[in-house]
């Protein structure tokens, strides 16, 4: 996807583009675009959905977003898409809990210290 459009109104085109190219260069092919802030949904996305099946029957690997709206479209198999996004999901969980531990454990060793210091303050 490929943002255009203004400050907070944006509209995305939905391109093929090769992987090794700069961000914002050459497109091989627009497949359509995406316009999240239209109302009405019919007007949110124009999509070519042959030439989409097309480009992912070669190989092409759309981004996470892009991933989604096929999946809504039933253009990709969305028993891996639905997987894939569990995992995700339960990766995110996983490092949250980890950077939570740590600062627990921070948490204990600055009380730990501070029980140190008053029993040598007693004695």
């Amino acid at each position: 996807m490929q943002r255009s459009g203004r400050k907070n109104r944006p509209f995305y085109r939905i391109q093929v583009i090769d992987g090794r190219v700069r961000r914002d260069g050459a497109a091989i092919e627009q497949l359509g675009w995406y316009d999240p802030v239209a109302r009405d949904q019919a007007k949110q996305l124009n999509l070519n959905e042959e030439r989409a099946k097309y480009w992912i029957g070669v190989g092409a690997q759309p981004s996470g977003t892009v991933r989604d709206i096929f999946a809504k479209r039933n253009l990709i198999e969305t028993k891996a898409w639905e997987a894939e996004r569990t995992h995700r999901r339960e990766v995110v969980k996983a490092k949250a809990a980890a950077a939570a531990v740590p600062a627990e454990g921070a948490k204990k060793a600055e009380g730990e210290k501070k029980e140190e210091k008053a029993e040598e303050a007693k004695a």
